[in-house]
């Protein structure tokens, strides 16, 4: 390859970097942003932007992609917290998740305008596979106690956190609570009583606030 082909990859690649940085903020700030504010906010033409996305849609299933990816990394670093406690462990990721998919909750509600439901359930098939191990996990030690068996609860819990990111969207639920309330919420659907549920989940909040 040569120096000049390499040189014009390598603009192109920064180009498109920057347009996904600039149209996740432009979104985030006006959720109706059209792809001519996000080449301004760019700095960059219109004809650029459709040169990597071919419409709306097409970048904003991307940013869902750098999403579901961000989100994914939290779920595994929050699984890695050293504990052998199924509740813990669901207590620690829905924290560390929430921390990431905060960024993202107007996305995902624009994602389930213009992503086809299954897409987006497709996209999240490997955190769901590890949540679906862990409860199970804990409803074989006992941990977890539901009529649901793992993967029905799993899906539950999925929907649940997308209705959270909703609620704080729509302005129900504050964006400093969400994440704790949202692991309160997934440890007593999974049967963990409201008072051990509330007490771990603030015991881990102060944790990381200390860190």
């Amino acid at each position: 390859m040569s120096a000049m082909t390499t040189g014009t990859s390598s603009r192109a690649d920064t180009n498109r970097r920057r347009i996904l940085d600039v149209a996740l903020a432009e979104l985030l700030r006006d959720p109706d942003a059209s792809m001519d504010q996000i080449a301004r906010a760019a700095g960059v033409v219109r004809r650029t932007v459709y040169g990597h996305f071919p419409n709306r849609e097409a970048l904003i299933s991307t940013l869902l992609d750098g999403a579901v990816e961000a989100v994914a990394g939290a779920h595994a670093e929050g699984l890695r917290g050293g504990t052998e406690d199924p509740a813990e462990c669901v207590a620690r990721s829905t924290l560390a998740v929430w921390r990431v998919a905060d960024r993202y909750r107007i996305l995902v509600g624009l994602a389930q305008r213009s992503v086809t439901v299954q897409g987006i359930r497709d996209r999240f098939t490997p955190v769901r596979e590890a949540c679906i191990e862990m409860l199970r996990r804990g409803l074989e030690e006992g941990v977890f106690s539901s009529p649901l068996p793992a993967p029905a609860l799993a899906y539950v819990h999925e929907q649940m956190l997308f209705a959270l990111m909703e609620a704080v969207n729509d302005g129900l639920l504050s964006a400093e609570e969400a994440g704790p309330s949202a692991a309160v919420t997934l440890l007593t659907t999974a049967g963990v009583p409201v008072a051990r549920a509330t007490a771990l989940v603030a015991e881990l909040s102060r944790a990381a606030i200390n860190q």
